[in-house]
C-alpha cells in the first residue's frame, strides 16, 4: 500500500526507544508518507535511550493537528514526558475523536491513558504497563500487535513488523 499524501505526527522526547521511533517512521517514509518529528522544541536534538539522535521538525505549538492523517508514540522512557504535555494529550484526544490512527508502542500506552481514550478499547504494551492500561480502562492482550479500530498497539521491538504491517493497513 502507497502512504503518498499522507501526514504523521511522530511524537519524540528524550529516551525514546530507538527502534521504535526511527523503524516506523523510515518504514512510513518508505511507504510514501510524510512523517513530522515533533517534540517539545522545534530544532532540538533529542536522544534515544541508546543514544540514537532525532531532531525535531516542528515544536507542539507549531502545528496544526488537523493537517495530519496519523499519530504515533514510540516507547522507552518519553511517554512519560511526553503525557505531561498538555498539547500532546489534546493531540491524542483529536486522533481519537477523529477515528484517525493512533499507534502506539511499549510504554506509549501511558500517553494514551492519561488522554482518557482507552475505556474498552483493545491494547498491549509491554507488559511492565498492564496494569496502568487496565486501570485506565483498556482490555490488554498479550500479542504482537492488536488493532481496535483506529489504535493500533504493539508490545516491543521484536514485535515492529507486525505492527508496522498492522499501522499501514489502518491507511485502508
Amino acid at each position: 500500500m502507497t502512504l503518498t499524501g499522507k501526514k504523521i505526527i511522530a511524537l519524540v522526547s528524550d529516551d525514546f526507544e530507538d527502534l521504535e521511533l526511527w523503524y516506523p517512521v523510515l518504514r512510513l517514509r518508505e511507504a510514501g508518507a510524510t512523517v513530522d518529528l515533533v517534540g517539545e522544541e522545534k530544532g532540538r536534538v533529542f536522544r534515544g535511550k541508546y543514544g540514537v539522535p532525532a531532531t525535531s521538525d516542528f515544536a507542539f505549538q507549531d502545528i496544526n493537528k488537523e493537517d495530519y492523517d496519523a499519530i504515533i508514540v514510540p516507547g522507552g522512557w518519553s511517554p512519560d514526558r511526553l503525557r505531561r504535555f498538555d498539547e500532546v494529550l489534546d493531540f491524542i484526544r483529536y486522533f481519537d475523536e477523529q477515528k484517525k490512527p493512533i499507534g502506539q508502542i511499549c510504554h506509549a500506552g501511558w500517553v494514551l491513558a492519561s488522554a482518557g481514550i482507552l475505556k474498552g478499547v483493545n491494547v498491549t504494551s509491554t507488559p511492565g504497563i498492564k496494569d496502568d492500561l487496565t486501570n485506565a480502562g483498556a482490555i490488554w492482550h498479550d500479542k504482537p500487535a492488536v488493532t481496535d479500530g483506529h489504535i493500533i498497539s504493539s508490545r516491543r521491538p521484536p514485535d515492529l513488523p507486525e505492527y508496522l504491517k498492522a499501522l499501514i493497513a489502518a491507511f485502508d
